[in-house]
């Protein structure tokens, strides 16, 4: 697999978005337990084989943020030019996702922070995604997981319930405006990070095709595993044992009902409606009865090729690094199985700005 082990190509697409970050980046580099260059760099989908000469104004810079470039978007916003009936928003892809993403703010967001339905969309969008590795002919982000009964009733999505018949009725809503499944998914979990407060504003692109066929079995990731084998499965997905801690990170807003019935409703970290460092740091205190901690979480926190990663998000420097970090690492996961990213169109335009 490839990685990234150029620190200053990865300080500069960061900095701007994350002031002082270079001097934080530049403190960690001193340290033996340096870990932060390595992000996968693989190429996914069609961008594996389209030469440069042919690539898109988008396929460029999805190719370049696969490669290592900042996944944060930007504040720049978008003001519709009418209503969502209006013939000068039916005209405009940015102007329908505008009112789709308002309607998934509404209800992802409360006076506490981010909402049940907000922590359901990013598990949501996790698993519809994480169906396809580099050995599937499909599976991946394709709208499966709400397009296929048999999907969605596996064991691997109980609790799901509630965000995926909500989903539902959202696509039911704007299916006829041409938003699909795949796009709505992916879409929901990046608008329901950012809904978190501290959670970043990750760049979105839409145009994934949808499938009804049930994804793959076995791709995704269990609570019970080890981190050995959980670093396994997602360097098949194209992910390092880095990225793998980036993205575990997201049980920052997590609680969970079936692992532990008797345990139903305990969270992850202490503060599941706000996006912060508090999982990482909590996960290494190992503190179980305040907070139900995953065996896999304690298990890639005290791992020898990720503790260091671990540590260092649970730090000082953590707050800097790990969103950006996550953002890249999810970035590449709402792309997994997609294979037209040469022709997707940008919409984060339409994404909510950070709490």
């Amino acid at each position: 697999m490839k990685a990234s082990a150029l620190l200053i190509g990865f300080a500069a697409t960061q900095v701007l978005a994350y002031p002082g970050m270079g001097r934080a980046l530049a403190e960690i580099e001193a340290r033996d337990d340096f870990a932060l260059g390595r992000r996968s760099t693989d190429l996914l989908g069609d961008l594996t084989s389209i030469v440069d000469s042919a690539l898109t104004t988008v396929g460029k810079a999805i190719k370049s943020i696969l490669q290592g470039s900042s996944a944060i978007a930007d504040s720049t916003t978008y003001t519709p030019p009418g209503d969502l009936t209006s013939d000068a928003c039916k005209k405009s892809l940015l102007c329908v996702w505008y009112y789709v993403v308002d309607e998934l703010k509404q209800s992802f967001t409360d006076s506490n922070g981010c909402t049940a339905l907000a922590r359901g969309a990013i598990r949501q969008g996790f698993h519809d995604a994480a169906t396809w590795d580099k050995y599937s002919s499909y599976g991946g982000a394709d709208g499966s997981l709400l397009l296929s009964d048999e999907e969605l009733a596996r064991s691997d999505n109980k609790g799901l319930e509630d965000i995926a018949a909500q989903t539902k009725q959202w696509y039911q809503k704007y299916q006829g405006y041409g938003v699909g499944m795949a796009d709505l998914i992916q879409t929901a979990a990046i608008t329901a990070t950012v809904c978190c407060p501290g959670g970043p504003r990750i760049r979105h692109f839409v145009g994934r095709k949808d499938d009804s066929r049930a994804g793959p079995t076995g791709k995704l990731p269990l609570p019970e595993q080890d981190a050995k084998a959980l670093i396994d499965l997602f360097t098949a997905k194209t992910f390092t044992s880095n990225d793998l801690v980036a993205l575990v990170g997201a049980h920052t807003v997590s609680t969970q009902k079936f692992v532990d019935p008797s345990r139903s409703g305990a969270s992850q970290d202490t503060t599941p409606s706000t996006w912060d460092l508090n999982f990482y740091k909590e996960t290494i205190a190992g503190d179980n009865k305040t907070i139900f901690i995953f065996h896999s979480d304690k298990s890639i926190s005290t791992y020898s090729s990720t503790k260091s990663q671990f540590s260092t998000f649970a730090g000082s420097s953590g707050k800097t690094l790990w969103p950006p970090a996550y953002a890249q690492a999810y970035f590449r996961m709402s792309l997994l199985g997609v294979n037209n990213l040469n022709n997707l169109t940008e919409i984060t335009k339409v994404i909510p700005l950070p709490r």
